[in-house]
């Protein structure tokens, strides 16, 4: 048996959506704050069995944050199995608890956690008129979390993560239409506590590693103890009568010393002559304190480990970080392994981020070797190195829109083909467009290195900043990983950026061209020929796709980037790039023609000269904040981007002005006027058309003036 789907509605960071699971070892991934761990809480209040008092007291702080207001409003944690056993004792478990009732064997089943006002109010707002917003308020403003309750239910029909559902039941508040109804069948029969699934399957929880030695020094999350008081638990209750009574002696011994005697005779006497026989203590002793009782014993055990191959073996707190946090990973690991051997229905472990400290090559082999048959395994994680070597498939993407996050499945509609191609090119490096707010995809190292770059010197910002992730095809089959942005699948925007390689020369073949000049006017006619050919073809795959863009370098980055003006940041690395004199000075005439076939041709060739990549590394240093951004490589970071707030726009602008101010003093008095400006349109007192005008009189020719020509 194992979870296939979990559906979560107004809880916490979800306002509604759904998770799909499959057998074997799954991965939630997403960035910060994206309601990874509120994921595995979920799934705890369903079947961990030391949740089950929180489960009956949820908060007003457990209400999705995207609802405006949460009284009147419900939660709802639904779950759903898959593969029941055809047992007989767990058939009869899901018969009566939580399956959906048909003839044969089961092989689903539902179980939910519900939180709802209690009957009075549902009855309040069921006698409510539609459109009645008046009493509709004054109902809901009246309701506290003490007139909420908990049910548990099975047997459910409804899709709870269908709005039209949802509304069925719950209402629609913000138009006053609310059921008649109070008592809902399709949201399951409630589950008698006797029938709990929690007390029939195995949950193991590890946390995310924070502080492992904390763990350890505290009894009731020590795991070693856990471990040790599960099998002491298992031992006869004679095994330990001989070292209980060993340690009785041992107390003995210590409180019989003669010098433990002496000084409790001499504290009774000291005590008698300062306060006297009346208000002395009746009696006094001095005694060991060693427990002897099996419990304590076990508290006063403690692990030691050798991290060296020198033979000194430490305390946890001795450990490196990265040590104590595979211990007590694997100290958790065999208390699943002793909760599996209790053959419950099902096994379940969960583990948050296990990446802390820990070396990537251990994160993999970790994540490779936990896939045990008889268990299913939920992580979470923001490590690269465990979303390479997830099953693309098992995987489920958590994002942030706004107040509220989704779960996305880059699985669904693909054919297992294109799912074979993904999951052999997501590596630790492209993996990041998993956990990117937003995507750029580019063909080559020149891109991958200096788009971040172009980005922080004209912006201000680093692309890591801007929540853009640049990732590297280093092909033009982008069509392979781009698929995976869709609405269907994972909702996030992705630019894609590559070349139309357009001719800028004469490639005309003439009788005494050299061999090398002839070969580079084929290719060139070769390349634009394909480059037409790929644009037609994305154009065509990006079509009526809102995650999707395709953006194109008329010629190639080197070619574009010098046409757009950039032929001074060139100019500073030709003597980086050539030793010859006489090469160097031809170089920087050809680049201040300002003639394209000339400039772009130079430009190529200090590229190829040793290595675009290379070249874009001796670039990079070469660039300063008047760099300016080639238009498709602007527009494909808008597009990426997505609108951009007031502040983030007022503090790029003041970067520019900070730039202007450092590097030209005969600015400073308008400068000093436009943070004035700038102020305002925070404040919301001028728009953008004013905020433009105020920028071309204080920034004239500035290269932020086409960013914010199209920012909204």
């Amino acid at each position: 048996m194992h979870i296939s789907k979990l559906t979560l509605v107004n809880y916490r960071n979800f306002r509604s959506t759904t998770l799909r699971f499959h057998r074997g070892v799954n991965t939630i991934i997403g960035e910060n704050g994206s309601g990874k761990s509120t994921i595995l809480r979920a799934i705890r209040l369903l079947l961990d069995d030391t949740m089950v008092r929180a489960a009956y007291r949820l908060e007003e702080s457990d209400f999705s944050r995207a609802l405006a207001q949460w009284q009147g409003h419900w939660i709802i944690i639904s779950m759903e199995f898959e593969e029941i056993s055809a047992d007989e004792a767990v058939q009869a478990l899901f018969l009566h608890g939580t399956a959906a009732l048909e003839d044969g064997p089961l092989s689903k089943a539902t179980y939910n956690l519900i939180f709802r006002p209690k009957k009075e109010v549902r009855l309040k707002l069921a006698g409510l008129k539609n459109g009645d917003k008046e009493n509709l308020a004054r109902i809901r403003d009246a309701i506290t979390i003490d007139d909420y309750e908990t049910v548990f239910t099975g047997r459910s029909s409804a899709e709870f993560g269908d709005p039209l559902v949802y509304e069925s039941i719950v209402g629609n508040f913000e138009q006053c239409v609310l059921s008649p109804e109070t008592e809902f069948p399709e949201i399951g029969a409630k589950v008698p506590g006797f029938l709990s699934v929690t007390k029939e399957v195995s949950l193991t929880f590890i946390q995310a590693l924070r502080d492992v030695v904390a763990e350890f020094h505290n009894n009731r999350t020590n795991p070693l103890f856990t471990l040790l008081k599960s099998k002491s638990g298992e031992l006869a209750p004679g095994a330990m009568l001989p070292i209980t009574q060993m340690v009785h002696d041992l107390n003995a011994s210590i409180e019989g010393l003669e010098d433990v005697q002496s000084v409790r005779k001499h504290i009774r006497e000291t005590i008698k002559d300062a306060a006297g026989e009346t208000y002395s203590p009746a009696s006094l002793s001095i005694k060991s304190d060693l427990p002897n009782e099996a419990e304590k014993l076990f508290q006063s055990l403690r692990l030691f480990v050798g991290e060296s191959e020198e033979g000194y073996e430490g305390a946890i707190h001795e450990l490196s970080l990265g040590g104590a946090n595979l211990i007590y990973l694997t100290l958790k690991l065999l208390e699943f392994k002793y909760q599996r051997e209790k053959l419950a229905i099902a096994n379940f472990l969960l583990i948050e981020e296990p990446e802390a400290h820990i070396h990537t090559h251990i994160q993999k082999t970790l994540f490779d070797r936990i896939a045990y048959r008889d268990a299913q395994i939920i992580y979470t994680t923001h490590s690269t190195h465990i979303s390479e070597v997830s099953n693309v498939s098992n995987v489920n993407i958590l994002g942030r829109h706004g107040s509220f996050c989704e779960a996305y499945q880059p699985s669904t509609g693909l054919e297992p083909s294109q799912l074979t191609s993904i999951q052999r090119y997501l590596d630790a490096v492209r993996s990041n467009l998993l956990f990117a707010k937003s995507v750029v995809l580019v063909e080559g190292d020149a891109e991958e290195i200096l788009i971040p770059i172009l980005v922080k010197k004209v912006l201000g910002l680093s692309v890591d900043e801007l929540g853009i992730s640049v990732i590297n095809i280093r092909s033009t089959g982008f069509k392979n990983v781009a698929v995976l942005f869709h609405d269907m699948r994972i909702r996030k925007r992705c630019g894609i950026v590559t070349d139309l390689d357009t001719i800028f020369f004469d490639v005309t073949p003439q009788p005494g061209d050299p061999d090398a000049w002839a070969a580079r006017k084929r290719k060139a006619a070769g390349s634009q020929k394909s480059g037409a050919e790929r644009k037609a073809d994305l154009d065509a795959f990006v079509a009526g796709n809102p995650w999707l863009a395709a953006f194109y370098a008329t010629h190639t980055f080197e070619v574009d980037f010098v046409a757009a003006g950039n032929q001074e940041a060139l100019i500073r690395v030709v003597d980086r790039v050539y030793k010859d004199p006489a090469t160097i000075a031809q170089s920087i005439a050809t680049l201040h023609s300002r003639f394209l076939p000339e400039m772009g041709l130079r430009a190529l060739m200090m590229a190829e000269h040793d290595g675009k990549g290379w070249f874009a590394i001796l670039l990079a240093d070469a660039l300063t904040h008047e760099v300016v951004i080639p238009d498709y490589i602007r527009r494909a970071i808008l597009f990426a981007h997505g609108p951009f707030s007031r502040p983030l726009i007022a503090r790029i602008l003041r970067h520019r002005a900070d730039c202007l101010w450092r590097t030209d003093a005969s600015a400073h008095a308008r400068l000093s006027h436009f943070a004035i400006e700038l102020d305002r349109f925070r404040r919301k007192e001028i728009d953008m058309p004013a905020l433009r005008t105020a920028v071309a009189c204080a920034l004239p020719g500035d290269a932020i003036a086409p960013f914010l020509a199209e920012m909204s």
